[in-house]
């Protein structure tokens, strides 16, 4: 495919001025007219143009602020309650250059989803714009930059739509059968396979793993690592937290990287990220995570309050305060909890975590609220079968992964028990700790064998890991505990202490001042 190398064009785009134009036109709103898909105020018009204007001239500061701001605030105001004007009416404007069309689509079909309530057909063209626009950037030459909210708004969207097709083709029961005709019709549209496809290939044209390996800057990589953030949360929905773990293996979670650059990716990538090993008992990972990211988000979300982001960030927050507080009750390692994020959890979840302790029904009834309200929406990605009784099966993947979930704490009920006793004793002989839980030698040896089961876990290399903040060793019938001791830090502590300092030299300055 030609490259698309876009000519200069005169003018600047001023959204006020946009505005302004349109109040004096005296064109009523869209929405007050009934919608109109021809339509097109002057302020739309204004914007496509300029939009187009700056993508032909590699703008990508101006492109960022018209995609983030401009585009928002014309939504709200113009088209709160019905869809943008068509492609076809503002193509004419953008010299029907195919691509700009493509990037035109595909915002007006998330303002759609964002907005209203697609029809099946929509969620089957948006799909095939999808297609269109994945075929350009992975087989065209792209001749464009554009910012890195907007690269990855659109791989989340992706990942987000096929969750919402997924879950609404398995509501089957009140299906019309003109939408069933058309599913039948379009039984390939957001297929598993051409979903993941579609992001691993992005992968591979991008570069990234090759890029992440020599230690090289990735930044000017269209979509870069928002593939392997999306082929994450692809898996995750579908239960596959194994394969998920390993698209994210070239990239460095410690550090900052590419994937942090922007927000939402940053946020997504740990929380599915933290999802997955608390799903492999891998709690550790989890908690360390969890907390790094949670610290984060506390200290910058103030900065992202103008954002169309923000009530996604503060969402995402409380969910992974959820699966923290899972995460400690599960593997009691408080002591990898910033002081900070301790204090929330507590005012959040301490009453909860005191009640999960206890694994009664009551504890397992919590396990099951803060679960089901902190996971993934999962989905079943297979076609229905359109010749049986049509039935709903869109909770199916949600209740059996609550299930093994939940059967998991009932087998965790043991370890708490003997989690006590070994906190207690440098060391004890099985006979004794046998007569003290009430049981024989060999059921003491099975429940010793279990936590040892329970408190380590296979890493993404292969590698057994331990999640225990007490372990044991046996040695002639004498259980020998060791209690693992983290390296204190330092660094933290002096830090911390600084800030305080900082905080009570200010407030004696303002009482000087007073």
């Amino acid at each position: 495919m030609a490259a698309y190398d876009y000519e200069d064009a005169p003018g600047t785009y001023d959204e006020t001025s946009a505005t302004q134009r349109q109040a004096s036109s005296g064109a009523p709103p869209s929405q007050d007219l009934g919608y109109d898909p021809n339509f097109v105020p002057d302020s739309v018009k204004s914007f496509v143009v300029h939009l187009y204007r700056h993508i032909r001239e590699k703008n990508v500061y101006e492109i960022h602020q018209m995609y983030e701001t401009s585009f928002q605030t014309l939504s709200d105001r113009l088209f709160k309650d019905t869809p943008w004007p068509s492609v076809d009416a503002v193509a004419h404007y953008v010299d029907n250059d195919h691509v700009f069309c493509l990037l035109y689509r595909e915002m007006w079909f998330r303002h759609l989803y964002a907005r209203l309530s697609p029809t099946l057909k929509q969620r089957i063209d948006s799909w095939d714009n999808y297609c269109s626009l994945f075929q350009v950037v992975l087989h065209g030459v792209v001749n464009m930059q554009l910012p890195n909210q907007w690269l990855w708004d659109m791989v989340d969207e992706f990942v987000y739509q096929f969750q919402s097709f997924c879950q609404y083709r398995a509501k089957m029961k009140n299906k019309t059968e003109q939408e069933i005709a058309l599913l039948r019709q379009y039984d390939q549209a957001w297929n598993v396979y051409g979903v993941l496809n579609f992001l691993q290939a992005l992968v591979e044209k991008s570069m990234i793993i090759q890029i992440l390996e020599h230690e090289k800057e990735g930044l000017e990589q269209f979509t870069a690592t928002d593939g392997m953030v999306g082929l994450l949360r692809v898996h995750c929905l579908l239960g596959d937290y194994h394969t998920g773990l390993k698209c994210l293996q070239p990239i460095d979670i410690t550090q900052q990287g590419v994937y942090t650059t922007v927000i939402g990716s940053h946020i997504s990538t740990i929380y599915h990220y933290g999802f997955a090993n608390l799903m492999l008992r891998r709690y550790v990972e989890a908690i360390r995570e969890f907390n790094k990211i949670l610290l984060y988000i506390y200290k910058t979300k103030q900065y992202h309050q103008k954002s169309p982001q923000y009530e996604q960030i503060l969402k995402k927050n409380e969910q992974m305060y959820a699966l923290l507080a899972i995460s400690l009750s599960l593997c009691p390692q408080v002591k990898l909890v910033e002081e900070t994020v301790n204090s929330q959890l507590r005012e959040k979840y301490g009453e909860k975590m005191n009640r999960m302790q206890r694994y009664d029904d009551e504890a397992f009834a919590i396990y099951d609220e803060l679960f089901s309200y902190a996971c993934p929406k999962f989905i079943t990605p297979s076609p229905p079968s359109f010749e049986e009784p049509l039935v709903n099966y869109n909770q199916d993947a949600y209740r059996l992964q609550l299930k093994l979930f939940l059967y998991e704490v009932k087998q965790q009920q043991l370890l708490s028990g003997i989690r006590t006793f070994l906190k207690v004793y440098s060391s004890i002989s099985l006979a004794k700790l046998a007569s003290y839980m009430e049981v024989d030698e060999s059921k003491l040896r099975t429940i010793l064998l279990t936590y040892k089961h329970k408190t380590h876990a296979v890493d993404t290399d292969g590698k057994i890991i331990s999640n225990a903040d007490v372990d044991f060793y046996i040695d002639d019938d004498l259980i020998y505990v060791v209690e693992s001791k983290p390296a204190k830090l330092y660094g933290d502590y002096f830090l911390r202490q600084i800030v305080k300092l900082e905080g009570v030299i200010n407030d004696m300055d303002r009482v000087k001042l007073d």
